[in-house]
């Protein structure tokens, strides 16, 4: 099974920390690579012109952001960029094929990320 998956929180998507399915927000499910493919690019492309940061890995994993979304972080006591992430899977893992071109840009993404060093030293 495909899972188009709609994440929200301190993290890019393609971290897949312990806890990462705690932040999907929206999950979708194909049984069709075909189907999965053409969703994401569809959420792809309604997602992206509400954000002004975008990261991009080629198989299909893409985090939106905002600068001004951030939360504050109270065991690292600093402000944490939050991300909304879209990602295609396959039974929850990330997939080996790439996605087109066109979905696999980085604009802005030279900006300051902030995420919680205490979750990255674990």
């Amino acid at each position: 099974m495909y899972q188009v998956v709609i994440m929200y929180g301190d993290n890019e998507p393609w971290w897949f920390f312990e806890d990462w399915q705690n932040d999907i927000k929206e999950e979708y499910t194909f049984t069709d690579l075909n189907a999965a493919e053409q969703f994401y690019e569809t959420k792809w492309l309604e997602l992206s012109p509400s954000f002004t940061h975008l990261k991009s890995h080629p198989n299909y994993q893409a985090a939106f952001w905002n600068e001004s979304d951030e939360r504050w972080c109270e065991e690292c006591d600093d402000y944490l960029q939050q991300y909304t992430g879209l990602v295609l899977l396959k039974d929850y893992a990330a997939v080996t094929k790439e996605s087109a071109s066109n979905l696999c840009q980085t604009i802005n993404g030279e900006a300051r990320l902030r995420v919680c060093r205490r979750k990255v030293a674990n």
